[in-house]
Formats: C-alpha cells, sequence, structure tokens
C-alpha cells in the first residue's frame, strides 16, 4: 500500500516587504510571459511588460501581499490609495495623488499569480484581502485595470466592466485592459 500524497501547505498571506522586490519582480515576468499567450498574441505578451510589473510605492505604502505556498511566493497583488489605475515603476502617466474614500474607489493593482500556482485561490485569497482593507480606510467602492487573462477571476469575485481600454506602449502595440469595479 502506498502512501497518499503529501499535501501541500496551506498558503499564507502577509504584506510585501522591500527585501521581496527581486522575488516578485520574477514572479511577475513569468506570469506575464507564461500566462498571457492565452490571450494576446507575442507581440502582446512584449509590448505588456512594457505597461506591467512592479509597483515600489505599494510596497512603501504597506498595501501589497504576498501569499506563500511552502517557502515559495505563489502571488502578489494589492491595492491603493494613489490615483494610478496600473502599471509599474517604469510605467508612464503614474499619478501618486492621494483619493478620496468619499468620493473615490480605491485601485487594485498589480495582481500577479506565479504559473505553478494558477487556479489555487491565490488571486481570491489577495483580491479578500485588498478589498478589507480598502473597505477598513473608508473606501466604498474600488477599481482596476484588468488584463485579458485577470477578467475571469474578477468576474467570478463580483467585479463588473466599467470600460475597455488600451494602453499604448512604444512599439506601437495597444495592450487591451478592462477597467472594473465593485462595491465593497
Amino acid at each position: 500500500m502506498s502512501n497518499p500524497p503529501a499535501s501541500s501547505p496551506a498558503p499564507r498571506l502577509r504584506l510585501a516587504r522591500p527585501e521581496d522586490m527581486p522575488t516578485l519582480s520574477a514572479l511577475m515576468g513569468r506570469a506575464i510571459a507564461e500566462l498571457l499567450p492565452a490571450f494576446l498574441p507575442p507581440e502582446g505578451v512584449r509590448a505588456s511588460f512594457e505597461v506591467m510589473g512592479l509597483d515600489t510605492q505599494l510596497i512603501a505604502d504597506g498595501t501589497y501581499f504576498v501569499v506563500e505556498a511552502g517557502e515559495a511566493i505563489a502571488g502578489c497583488g494589492g491595492w491603493s490609495r494613489r490615483a494610478t489605475l496600473f502599471g509599474g515603476d517604469h510605467s508612464a502617466g503614474r499619478d501618486a495623488a492621494l483619493l478620496d474614500p468619499k468620493v473615490d474607489a480605491a485601485r487594485v493593482r498589480a495582481m500577479y499569480t506565479h504559473p505553478d500556482h494558477t487556479r489555487k485561490g491565490v488571486g481570491r485569497l489577495i483580491l479578500d484581502a485588498c478589498e478589507a482593507a480598502a473597505r477598513a480606510e473608508g473606501f466604498t467602492r474600488v477599481e482596476m485595470a484588468a488584463t485579458m487573462g485577470g477578467v475571469p477571476l474578477y468576474r467570478a469575485c463580483g467585479y463588473h466592466e466599467i470600460e475597455p481600454f488600451e494602453a499604448e506602449t512604444s512599439t506601437g502595440y495597444r495592450v487591451p485592459l478592462i477597467r472594473m469595479g465593485k462595491g465593497l
């Protein structure tokens, strides 16, 4: 009689730390390169690196989470009280102005799941934490710029489409995104 397979450790949620940044950047690169080809042509995947990536302001603000599975980071994502809707430190059009929770929607930002950990509840765990934290700061709504790869998860978690739009890149490729939102 053989032993049953060892169960995976329960995922643990924690705030991201500055020392996580190299691991997070690598995870984001793998997620873009390996998960977006199901939704975008090769030139779209390449262009996505220009408009996506690590936003260190989220880590500094204490609003960026990681999910650990054992010793590995299985995913990351966060929320923001700042006006920037999407993009990494290198992206154009960033705006660090603080949002007013009475009138503005908090931003869900930079959601990535390691390709080895998709469909395991990592994204839902992060979304729940983001929504709870934004709610605790008085926000009644959240919005995001969803990639085509993220739309199915966000719809399943109660987000609705506000408007599709495109992020233009230096190559001329326009990365399709959808502004999505949810009441808290």
